[in-house]
């Protein structure tokens, strides 16, 4: 765990739980493409930066999940480095404890305010700063979190962060974390038409061709999607859907899973509900899905 592996010329990534990019813009000068989970992961990356004899300029985060981002600040204390971050990503970045609050619907309990969601905040710039560095490729990346990006770097790595999940990672738990269905189908979509000589998913194994795991992935989700609509033949109020896809796929209920699978079940129903194939009552006071 943290091995810095190198992909390409000027590339790398350390291989940690969610890989962190290693951009080399200059002879002893980097660019991280994300941080780690938390102050732990940020210090074994200085180390290996230390080791190196490198000079850390800039974190580029491609999401505001707190595996991704909980190594900033630290890092930007110890080394004085810029964050840049995205659209509502840089929200999250700067108020990270927008991330539970977004999952739960309401103010987090201290059983969702650890560091698995609630990263420490940084100091964050846009990618059109002119201090981020200009060579590296911003690619839209949204579904799995608002505005979601990977990069490309100039010798034709791309990071992907979370757009893919392992196959042993979508067997494990089936219900693979998604913001919205339908632009992580179109991101999807994307990837699978994607060229370059290496690409480097957070959460899988780095590759050339990643397409049948693309397809894995999307098969994913039309599976969880079908059955939901299996569930909700009969119609059911939102815990009882969330209850009966726990029994399903054998989930074990806790609060971490409870946000984030119930927030992606929410997404799902969303999406089923726009695309006509399930309906939404009130009835009694209670809001029950059923399938069209």
């Amino acid at each position: 765990m943290y091995e810095l592996v190198q992909v390409n010329e000027k590339t790398y990534y350390i291989d940690c739980p969610a890989k962190i990019g290693v951009y080399l813009a200059a002879e002893n000068e980097i660019y991280l493409i994300d941080s780690g989970n938390d102050k732990d992961a940020g210090r074994k990356v200085r180390q290996i930066l230390e080791k190196n004899g490198w000079h850390l300029r800039g974190i580029l985060n491609t999401h505001s999940n707190a595996d991704h981002i909980g190594g900033n600040q630290y890092l930007q204390a110890q080394t004085g480095c810029r964050v840049f971050a995205g659209g509502i990503e840089a929200a999250f970045t700067s108020y990270p404890l927008l991330e539970p609050s977004f999952l739960y619907g309401g103010f987090p309990g201290k059983d969702l305010r650890h560091k698995f969601l609630l990263a420490k905040p940084s100091v964050v710039e846009p990618f059109n700063s002119p201090a981020f560095p200009q060579e590296v490729e911003v690619l839209p990346l949204p579904g799995h979190f608002f505005d979601m990006v990977g990069f490309r770097t100039p010798d034709d790595t791309v990071f992907l962060a979370d757009c893919l999940s392992s196959r042993e990672t979508l067997d494990k738990y089936a219900v693979a974390f998604i913001y919205d269905v339908e632009a992580y189908l179109q991101t999807l979509a994307l990837v699978e038409k994607m060229q370059a000589k290496v690409f480097v998913p957070s959460h899988a194994e780095a590759g050339e061709d990643l397409r049948d795991l693309v397809q894995y992935n999307r098969a994913k989700v039309e599976q969880v999607a079908e059955q939901i609509l299996c569930i909700c033949r009969e119609p059911l109020p939102f815990e009882q859907i969330l209850q009966r896809v726990f029994a399903a796929y054998n989930l074990v209920m806790n609060f971490e899973q409870y946000v984030l699978v119930g927030s992606t079940i929410r997404s799902y129903l969303t999406w089923l509900k726009d695309g006509g194939k399930i309906s939404a009552d009130f009835v009694d006071n209670m809001l029950l899905w059923r399938t069209v």
